[in-house]
Order: C-alpha cells, then structure tokens, then sequence
C-alpha cells in the first residue's frame, strides 16, 4: 500500500479541483468547513456606508484606485473595486483586476519555507552561507565572519545583522545587474553592522536570500515552488512575478502611478521575487491567508505547529515574527509599498481575513490603509471585528 503525505494530498485534491469548473474556495468551504451557517452579509445600508469611506479615503489621499476583499470564517463576504486601474482609457477597477503586493510577498515566501521544513528538507538553524550550508559556495567563498552564522531563521525574522531597508537597501541599488550578481556584490562589500540574531533590522535583501534557498533546496525556480506547493494548494492560479516596465504589464493589471515624482516603472522585478514581486488580487492574497489562518473552515496547507512557528515572534523583535507582523491579540498582517503601490494583508483573531490593494502609494500611508480597512470592516457590526 502507497502512504502519500498530506502535502500530496493536497495537491492532487487542488489538481482535480482544477479539472472542474467549480470554484475552488466553493469546494474548500464544502470539504472543510465546520460551520454549516452562511456568513452575515452586509446590508444595503452597510455597503453603501462601505462605498462611502472608501471614496472619503481615496479622495483624501488622491489613489486613483482601489480593490478590496473581505473573508469571515473562510467565506468571502465583500469584493470590490473603486476607482480607476486606467486613468486615460477610464478603466473601472474591478476585483478582478492584478496589483503589484510588494512585500506582501514575504508571507508567500514565509509559507514556503516552513512547507520544505515539514517535509524535512530545511530546518530553522541551518547554515545559509560557506561549505555546511543550504547556499554552499555560490555565491562566493564564505569560511570566516558573521555570514557564515546566519541561518534560515535569521533571515525568516529579519535579524541577521544587515542589508536593512534604509536608503541603502541592496534591492534597489543598480537595477541593471541581475539577481546572482547583486547577492555576489552584496556579500563582497556589504559586511554586517550587528552579529546575526541580536538586532531586528527589516531586510528585503534576506527575503531575497530566502527565494535561493528554496530555489537549491527544491531544484525548481522560486516562482514555479511557489506557484504549484503554496498557491496552488490554496486555489489560487493567476498570480505572477510583476514586469518591470509599463510595456511588461499584463492583461486585467491596474497602471501604477507616482507621487512626488516617484516612477512605477524603473524597478528590477525580476529579482525582487521572493521579498517583494508578485502580483495578484486582494481575493488572491485573502484566499492565501484563509488556508494559513490556522482555523478550522478552510483547509491549511501547514500543520498547527508550523503555523505557530511562523508567527512566533522573534527574541529581537516582538512584533515581527516570520513574514508576518504580529500582535498579543493575535492578529497577524503585513503591508507592502513600492512606488505606486501599496499592499496591506490581515488575518485577525474573530475569523476575518483582509486585503486592499492599492495603485498609487504616499510615504507615511501604512497607519491612514489600516485604519480605512478597520472602518470598513466595523461598518458591518454582524461580522464582529
């Protein structure tokens, strides 16, 4: 008799339900669910309340447009578009329509990580760097120093002691060389300003260490992982990696527009993958945090225990945990900004789920985002935010 994991399980539940013309969240809260009671809906009253502080809040902040959707008890409850994606054509943002996620990605990358530690592929503390490990030599000869100690935690937890998003993040620096060369460059000539573990220090740079390790642990690219273990298993099939350039965009993406003087469109994306480069949906990225919620109405695709892992702060840093910002609360979420985009992703103790996506994006905005999408939710007092 064949034993399968529950891994493979998953997959060939996700595969068959891709054969079908049924919905795959429809089919999930069938399979799963343990609540038999449809979830509240908002009244007309309510979505027009809804309607209202989001025009109140685009206005304020001049976003041209807006995508939001809302789960309770692993049922989709609110979806909708506001604005523009196409300010010149007047193309109506719609909940189908794709948004850059920037660093929402780290909870994407997050997943797939503890996903190779539950198959016994990768552990927490192993080596990153030098001949013990996970990245051996290629990225250059790494014997003596700091990098030599950093592990797949501290990258996971942002604490291993530089590469920062600050004004000198790696990421960003010299677009013109590809992903290999800048992680050559940056451990070349970027040592680490604190030992591994002792500081928390937000790095993208680390995200993007992270998609390597899953690229040589896997043998496959990091995007095709991810797309097939992470997001496949959750019913999720149209995200992708962001083009760079406005010629790059695809079919039902919105158009990304500066402020300030900022341009949407002079980024590497490409080698932004694992910390900051997939597009998607806000019904996407809250289908994704429905299957890593830890409740019990959809189906996780990790066990309690990895769950618990990953959103576990770290010593250095008790809001941070691994890809995921984190409360006593517990809610857990996280944001994402690049130049004309801004991402926010929330899972909340009472069974809510959460995204908005943004096409435009205002230094200091993270807080007013917050705050608009808790107004939105608590517009609605059935679903007991």
């Amino acid at each position: 008799m064949q034993l399968i994991t529950r891994r493979t399980c998953l997959k060939q539940i996700a595969s068959a339900i891709a054969a079908t013309t049924i919905p795959s969240s429809f089919c999930s809260r069938m399979a799963f669910a343990l609540e038999s009671e449809r979830q509240p809906q908002a009244t007309k009253r309510e979505l027009a309340k809804m309607a209202d502080i989001a025009q109140r809040f685009m206005g304020q902040y001049k976003v041209p447009g807006l995508s939001v959707a809302i789960s309770r008890h692993g049922e989709f409850v609110y979806r909708r578009g506001f604005g523009y994606a196409n300010i010149v054509k007047r193309e109506l943002v719609t909940p189908s329509h794709l948004f850059r996620i920037a660093s929402v990605s780290k909870p994407i990358t997050s997943a797939a990580i503890f996903s190779l530690i539950e198959e016994g592929k990768l552990g927490l503390n192993d080596l990153v760097f030098g001949k013990n490990g996970v990245l051996q030599l290629d990225y250059g000869r790494i014997d003596s120093g700091s990098l030599k100690d950093i592990t797949v935690y501290h990258l996971l937890t942002h604490t291993c002691g530089g590469w920062e998003n600050q004004a000198d993040d790696p990421m960003f620096a010299n677009p013109v060389v590809d992903q290999k060369q800048l992680i050559e460059a940056t451990l070349r000539t970027r040592p680490l300003r604190y030992a591994p573990g002792k500081h928390y220090g937000y790095s993208n740079f680390g995200y993007c260490l992270l998609g390597r390790v899953i690229e040589k642990v896997t043998g496959q690219s990091y995007v095709k992982f991810v797309q097939e273990n992470i997001l496949g298993l959750c019913g999720i099939t149209n995200m992708r990696l962001s083009g760079s350039t406005l010629a790059e965009r695809v079919d039902s993406e919105v158009i990304y527009y500066g402020q300030r003087g900022e341009n949407p469109y002079n980024m590497n994306f490409p080698r932004m993958d694992s910390h900051g480069g997939w597009i998607g949906t806000p019904s996407d990225l809250v289908q994704f945090a429905m299957h890593v919620d830890g409740f019990n109405t959809t189906p996780n695709i990790l066990k309690p225990e990895a769950i618990k892992s990953m959103t576990t702060p770290s010593a250095a840093c008790t809001n941070y945990a691994c890809g995921w910002e984190v409360n006593t609360v517990p809610n857990w979420w996280h944001t994402g900004k690049l130049p004309g985009t801004f991402a926010i992703l929330v899972r909340t103790s009472s069974g809510l789920c959460w995204s908005a996506l943004l096409n435009t994006c205002v230094n200091g905005f993270g807080p007013a985002v917050d705050r608009f999408m808790w107004e939105m939710v608590e517009a609605v007092p059935a679903w007991r935010a």
